[in-house]
């Protein structure tokens, strides 16, 4: 129909420019104005994101902001800066960008979704979810009414009711996961309760978005709709059928520990890009199709691992910030105007809490909740995120949500998940055990028939072997119960596949036998429990995921809830094939450090030279050679009890050397800076241990061999320990005390396992022995050994000013 108006169209843009020399501005081309996007996206969203760290934000908020920062709503006001930035000619290009990154992003989402661990969902999981959907969906069509009255007048009722139901009822599972982790409750019971809940919740939301999208078809007929959920429920039938067996064929064909065939990754990746076509085609969104063949994807093995390492870096940390550029861009708050526009954002944020807390503390306390779990479980599944934006994206798209409309709900999305981790914090406070109730702390004790209660960290399967066997040495004698946990350290990282952690975590410290159906079972799992069959050590896997920066708070914590004697933890270095030592990765050192200042219990760092070689030396085959160098002190009297107790071991014969320093040199050498105060006490110590040793020694049928050793300096001390380094390990105390030592070592490269563990590490002591290194628990360490744990500390801890 012809029109009297003239419709102005942007101007059309090439690709790439011929550079600034040839008067070309670089913004004026799609592929240089999209690079300078994406970076100033980056840049922004990051930056952001440090800054709300402290606050323990997830990163989508940081995001989110960013997004709305960008857009019309603060920078965008200035026209000159939209119009070079983010022009009108430009959006489709960075529209395209940001929805190709979101169609791979639904595909990981998918791939993290477990249909499996789904179908186990308890009862009173499912109710939650149920209940966590049901009234904030009610009140979200309610809602709509009021808006459709106000500032949405004239919008498709249907459509509308079921966009705003759909936007008030979600709960983000990635989002959550993240915040779970964040407030170290990912493996509590409100955490597994929470992420069980969301990701039924997070099903029950896509089947809602594929009704609205299908309700808000522009089609002339009714019918449309319906011939839209019908194809597209035969989409997801069709694909249900025939990509489970070819997904499963390639994942057989991808073995662990090999590398996968490309040609299935990339098969995998335009099969991704043909079901978006199609669920596009069908008037779906192309989203749908990439999460459905997300989930079809078999989670077990190496094929998804590999598939999720390929694309998650690239889409996560580049594309996936577009995204939220492109709602920021269509987000002005200032269309929020006047008393009656901000009621209604208050409205609608109150119904979206109400509707989520309530509904979810009234049906958890039904479930014999306490309380404040029943309160934190509600106030956890009102967080939002990304598929809350893609749900008001799609109304905006589609002509169901007006400009104000979208803003109210971007700010809604926006500030229930913002209040989620501070409001966590304030109310949930899990009991930590009495310390009355926490009695054994070390190995060093006056009732050695205890139970002893032992944590092993572990990042990976490289040092399994090792920490086996040394279990298996320290478990003494048979009428002794030794209790392991062995804790896998998993670092949470901002990539999305951290999620996959959550499943690992929903085992948390259930027995082994426990651990459920898996067609391949974990290597680390399957290790332990053979073990466990094997030996007369009960043995409990723990995971901690956390950043490396509170790593130790999990280590400590775990600690302390089981009430563990001795934490072992791994060296960062691994030696290579030379025999030299080469850090495996250098941030593990400060994890060690902190866990050695805050730690509850005696602590044990194990640098391992491969103990017992590459597999579990069963018991009747240990034969061990195991030297205690003993100078004095605290760390050396906890390092000869722990000898003391692997000596109970049929296959271990200990060494253990007492190192005197010749009295003529005593009474000439310079005093060294230790509290002498303490030390008359700590000689009357180490005399009362070594008399118990030696009594013990002499009840013992030839096991355990015990020499004193008088010297003159540290190089005789130095010739000693060498004439001994062709045992199996040795274990020393981290900070022993004396005169002798201050002289032994006076450039320290690693502070944290003091001076003879340096000297057992050092290129220049040629040995095959593993090296344990000993700290017995104080209530307040002493000053030299505070001092050498300060990050920046690297030398001459033990050199006097």
């Amino acid at each position: 129909m012809a029109t009297n108006g003239t419709v102005k169209c942007p101007s059309y843009m090439k690709a790439t420019s011929n550079g600034v020399f040839q008067g070309d501005n670089p913004l004026d081309y799609a592929l240089p104005l999209a690079i300078f996007q994406i970076c100033l996206v980056v840049a922004l969203t990051r930056v952001l994101a440090y800054l709300l760290k402290p606050l323990r934000q997830p990163r989508v908020i940081a995001e989110i902001i960013g997004g709305v920062l960008l857009g019309p709503s603060a920078l965008g006001r200035n026209h000159k800066y939209l119009n070079a930035i983010f022009p009108p000619k430009s959006l489709t290009v960075l529209d395209t960008l940001a929805n190709l990154g979101l169609l791979f992003f639904l595909f990981l989402v998918g791939l993290e979704l477990d249909l499996k661990s789904l179908k186990r969902t308890g009862k009173k999981a499912a109710a939650i979810a149920l209940a966590g959907i049901s009234l904030p969906f009610a009140l979200g069509i309610g809602t709509s009414f009021v808006l459709r009255a106000t500032v949405s007048k004239g919008v498709s009722e249907g459509p509308f009711l079921v966009f705003m139901g759909v936007a008030l009822s979600i709960t983000a599972f990635p989002v959550l996961a993240r915040i779970l982790a964040e407030l170290k409750l990912l493996t509590t019971d409100v955490g597994r309760m929470a992420m069980s809940a969301a990701a039924v919740n997070d099903v029950a939301a896509w089947i809602l978005l594929a009704l609205a999208i299908a309700l808000s078809g522009t089609g002339r007929s009714p019918l449309i709709s319906l011939w839209v959920l019908l194809c597209g429920s035969g989409f997801v039938l069709l694909c249900s059928l025939v990509a489970p067996p070819i997904f499963k064929w390639m994942a057989r064909r991808c073995p662990q520990g090999e590398p996968v065939n490309e040609m299935y990754v990339c098969a995998t990746l335009a099969a991704v890009l043909a079901a978006g076509f199609v669920t596009d085609m069908i008037g779906i969104h192309a989203l749908f199709g990439a999460f459905v063949i997300g989930v079809l994807v078999p989670k077990e093995g190496n094929f998804s691992g590999a598939l999720v390492e390929k694309v998650e870096d690239l889409v996560s940390g580049l594309f996936l910030p577009l995204y939220f550029v492109s709602s920021g861009l269509k987000t002005d708050v200032a269309t929020i105007k006047g008393v009656q526009s901000w009621g209604l954002l208050a409205l609608v944020i109150f119904n979206a809490c109400f509707g989520k807390i309530v509904g979810t503390v009234v049906v958890s306390l039904a479930c014999k909740l306490p309380f404040t779990e029943a309160v934190t479980l509600g106030f956890l599944m009102n967080t939002k995120g990304l598929v809350e934006l893609i749900v008001l994206n799609i109304g905006k798209d589609r002509g169901v949500l007006n400009d104000q409309t979208f803003a109210i709900m971007v700010l809604m999305a926006l500030f229930t998940t913002f209040i989620t981790t501070p409001i966590v914090i304030s109310v949930y406070k899990p009991a930590k055990m009495s310390k009355s109730e926490y009695k054994h702390r070390k190995i060093q004790r006056k009732d050695p028939s205890a139970q002893l209660r032992m944590l092993t960290c572990f990042y990976g399967t490289r040092n399994i072997p090792s920490l086996i066997n040394l279990i298996e040495a320290s478990r003494g004698t048979d009428k002794k119960g030794v209790r392991v946990y062995a804790m896998h350290l998993m670092e949470l990282t901002e990539r999305t596949s951290a999620i996959c952690m959550v499943h690992k975590a929903r085992k948390n410290g259930l027995p082994l036998w426990n651990k459920g159906l898996e067609a391949n079972a974990n290597q680390i799992v399957v290790a332990f429990e053979t073990f466990q069959q094997l030996s007369k050590v009960t043995i409990r896997p723990t995971t901690a995921i956390s950043g490396l920066s509170t790593m130790h708070e999990d280590i400590v914590e775990g600690a302390h809830r089981k009430r563990v004697a001795m934490i072992i933890l791994p060296f960062h270095k691994h030696q290579r094939i030379d025999g030299h030592m080469e850090t495996t990765r250098a941030e593990f050192r400060s994890v060690n450090r902190r866990v050695l200042q805050h730690a509850p219990c005696s602590v044990g760092i194990l640098v391992d030279r491969g103990l017992g070689g590459t597999s579990h030396v069963s018991a009747s085959n240990v034969d061990y050679t195991l030297t205690v160098l003993f100078f004095g002190g605290h760390d050396d009297r906890e390092a000869l009890s722990y000898g003391s107790r692997m000596a109970e071991h049929p296959g271990i014969n200990l060494v253990v050397v007492r190192f005197l320093l010749d009295p003529k040199v005593a009474s000439n050498s310079i005093t060294v800076d230790i509290d002498d105060s303490s030390r008359p006490e700590a000689r009357s110590d180490d005399e009362e241990c070594i008399a118990e040793f030696k009594e013990k020694v002499s009840k013992e049928n030839g096991g355990i061999k015990y020499e004193e050793q008088t010297i003159s300096n540290a190089d005789e001390a130095i010739e000693l320990i060498r004439s001994h380094s062709r045992c199996n390990m040795f274990v020393v105390g981290r900070i022993p005390e004396g005169a002798l030592v201050s002289a032994l070592s006076k450039k320290n490269e690693c502070p944290e396992l003091g001076p003879v563990g340096n000297l057992l590490i050092s290129a220049d002591f040629s040995t095959p022995a593993s090296v344990l290194v000993v700290q017995q628990y104080r209530s307040q360490l002493s000053l030299d050994s505070l001092n050498s744990l300060k990050e920046d500390d690297s030398t001459d801890y033990y050199e006097s000013d």
